[in-house]
């Protein structure tokens, strides 16, 4: 499927254009989701967005859902019980749905007008992984309903991504390794970050760190920190920063300094360093997300080895009722 023809062809089946989107999902695929509510909210004039966990967009379903409505829905498997009851709640009150998952045979795929079976490993582009594909078709929404002055930057960013990514996962590959050892034995981490990437810094805590390392962790924006979180800043608690490059960078720099001040063990992860303003500035904010994505998986894999406690193992999810 290709985003440019989807988007148009659901705008032309709209009265007023597509004048909302919503962005569903659960766990993974929802924090894949937090760029392109990022970007909407920075970009669009007119444009409603919403970000919802599955289940509660179900249960507490936004009263102007309607016809001009694009409903995203991704699920990773594509039959999370939740995710694919949203995107038939969204098909019940006349929105265009696209459902995105890894799997051709599924349940999410009964209830999307469009479908992405996307590209899933170390080895795929990351452009046709579900994080670039779903702001590609929030950026096209966007061009098409009511234009976007920096569409063309972006697409070369998209072109440009995949290649900062492998540079980087090499430039990493023996820090990694040092912070898995340095940091092993800790039970606790707080992940800071910014802007399009705070949903990273969630998603690392919730899924790398809580779900596949069982460890105790918590995001916490690089803005709030100073408002409540730093209280607990120490020299034997492990802070992880990812400095974006952009617009909030100025954000993660004043983490930065004072963590470098009040705390030890920090380990900071910075997409300028890695390469990514060879992107355009007016664009390069959206992109920080997709590059943290694939080097904090190098940085989990090497925690998960030194740990002997990989990365598949679950104590509950799939294994009991819930």
């Amino acid at each position: 499927m290709n985003p440019v023809n989807v988007i148009n062809t659901i705008n032309s089946q709209t009265e007023q254009g597509i004048t909302e989107v919503y962005l569903v999902a659960c766990g993974g695929s929802l924090v894949d989701m937090y760029p392109s509510k990022y970007f909407l909210e920075s970009e669009a004039r007119k444009i409603v967005t919403g970000l919802y966990t599955a289940n509660e967009f179900v249960h507490a379903t936004p009263k102007r859902l309607n016809k001009d409505s694009l409903v995203i829905v991704c699920s990773h498997g594509g039959n999370t019980p939740e995710s694919v009851e949203a995107a038939k709640v969204a098909k019940e009150n006349g929105a265009h749905t696209i459902g995105l998952t890894h799997n051709n045979e599924a349940a999410l795929l009964s209830y999307s007008d469009h479908a992405f079976v996307y590209e899933w490993g170390a080895d795929t582009d990351v452009k046709n992984n579900p994080m670039a594909i779903i702001l590609e078709l929030v950026v096209e929404t966007l061009h098409v309903t009511e234009g976007y002055a920096h569409y063309e930057a972006f697409q070369n960013g998209i072109g440009k991504i995949n290649g900062i990514i492998k540079k980087g996962e090499q430039q990493v590959a023996e820090r990694t390794k040092e912070f898995a050892d340095n940091y092993k034995d800790e039970e606790l981490f707080y992940i800071l970050s910014s802007g399009a990437s705070y949903g990273h810094a969630y998603g690392f805590a919730i899924c790398s760190l809580m779900e596949m390392q069982w460890l105790n962790a918590a995001s916490i924006h690089s803005g709030e920190y100073f408002h409540g979180p730093f209280e607990v800043t120490d020299k034997e608690t492990p802070f992880i920063l990812l400095m974006n490059e952009g617009r909030t960078r100025v954000l993660d720099e004043r983490a930065k300094t004072f963590l470098g001040q009040y705390a030890e063990k920090v380990e900071v992860v910075d997409a300028k360093e890695l390469g990514i303003n060879t992107i355009a500035d007016e664009v390069v904010e959206f992109f920080n997300p997709i590059l943290f994505y694939s080097i904090m998986c190098v940085y989990r894999a090497a925690l998960a080895d030194v740990r002997n406690h990989p990365l598949e193992t679950r104590r509950y999810m799939g294994k009991v009722s819930y």
